[in-house]
């Protein structure tokens, strides 16, 4: 007998708490290990630095679908409780996984050993051992659209549309704390800069076509500001350093803000510090973007505090969060509060705009 979708959409994930995990006899130990141990030690060594450090602004780069598989609430309290200033994702993060889960849904525990034809025709989809309802998926395009509807049709950088979006779930969300939410509430930019790849481009793509067929003007994403304005964030300080899970477009966006501001003619220090955790080979010139080292030939990442963590990131994320969170540095860390550079629109403070010292 074929299973039906109420047999298969069960068991919902759980998404870690790290408040409640103390991963600081975890981390200390390893540090006296080898292998992955001591590079998922020197990694929360490295984030420690980075909330230490007073003059560094620090970017979450996601790519993958470790928030669908339980890290989302770990996301969300590195904005809590201020490690991090600014967020460079994946639109699937961003979208089809937190603003997905804001508007209600969830995601199901599932298995990888399982025909796709049958999800297919239950119309769920799979990412690896996890399921996702298609229906409140495509409910979760329409809602892109119905904001994108609401909004003044003119072009808008991905972290104004998303900053845009948490205005909206500020007034209507069913789950609260939502990624969204809570960086819009602390004045925390999102960056997506692929932002079309996820149910952002179906909505988009449908209030797009709509706006055509009736003859009036729509909205459009301008990847070109993204680049501007995330510049323009890494040049508001004077240091800066990465805390990668994953790789891919985030990364490589996140480490080219350094060239972007060379090539205008001002110099901008390398990122400072800056952790990968990856299970991307190396070997095929790729590694989601490169190694670290390798970043640093292209004059973005210093080689002084980096760590490449070759490890599946649900696995160490959450160890590593929670010892930043119970050793506590956070708490004496002052929030940068970048989406402010935005206020008055997407010119920001205009510092591109002045000519270089």
């Amino acid at each position: 007998m074929k299973p039906t979708k109420k047999d298969l959409l069960q068991e919902t994930i759980k998404h870690i708490d790290i408040t409640k995990l103390d991963s600081t006899y975890l981390i200390d130990s390893m540090r006296e290990m080898s292998f992955s141990s001591r590079d998922t030690a020197s990694a929360a060594d490295i984030l420690q630095l980075m909330i230490n450090d007073k003059e560094s602004t620090n970017w979450l780069i996601l790519a993958g679908s470790t928030s669908a598989g339980g890290c989302m609430q770990v996301y969300v309290d590195m904005v809590r409780f201020n490690m991090i200033d600014a967020v460079v994702a994946t639109g699937a993060s961003i979208i089809d996984m937190d603003f997905f889960e804001a508007l209600g849904n969830k995601h199901y525990k599932g298995t990888q050993f399982i025909d796709d034809t049958q999800l297919r025709d239950n119309y769920i989809d799979r990412i690896y051992d996890t399921f996702i309802d298609e229906e409140e998926l495509q409910a979760c395009d329409a809602t892109i659209k119905a904001i994108a509807d609401s909004l003044e049709p003119r072009p808008y950088s991905s972290r104004e549309f998303i900053y845009e979006i948490g205005k909206w779930l500020s007034n209507n969300a069913k789950k609260s704390n939502s990624l969204i939410q809570t960086a819009y509430e602390h004045n925390l930019p999102i960056f997506c800069p692929a932002f079309t790849d996820s149910s952002a481009g179906f909505g988009l793509v449908m209030h797009q076509v709509e706006r055509m067929k009736e003859g009036k003007p729509y909205l459009t994403i301008d990847s070109i500001a993204d680049f501007r304005e995330l510049t323009e964030v890494k040049m508001s300080a004077k240091t800066s350093g990465l805390f990668m899970v994953g790789g891919g477009v985030p990364k490589n966006f996140a480490q080219d803000t350094v060239v972007c501001a060379e090539c205008l003619g001002f110099d901008v220090p390398m990122h400072q510090y800056a952790v990968q955790i990856t299970v991307a080979d190396v070997r095929d010139g790729a590694c989601s973007s490169s190694t670290l080292k390798e970043a640093n030939s292209w004059g973005k990442v210093n080689t002084a505090h980096e760590q490449m963590v070759y490890a599946e990131a649900t696995t160490v994320v959450p160890v590593i969060v929670s010892y930043a969170y119970h050793k506590g540095d956070w708490k004496r860390r002052e929030a940068k509060k970048h989406s402010l550079l935005f206020k008055n629109g997407t010119q920001g403070t205009g510092i591109l705009l002045q000519d270089p010292v």
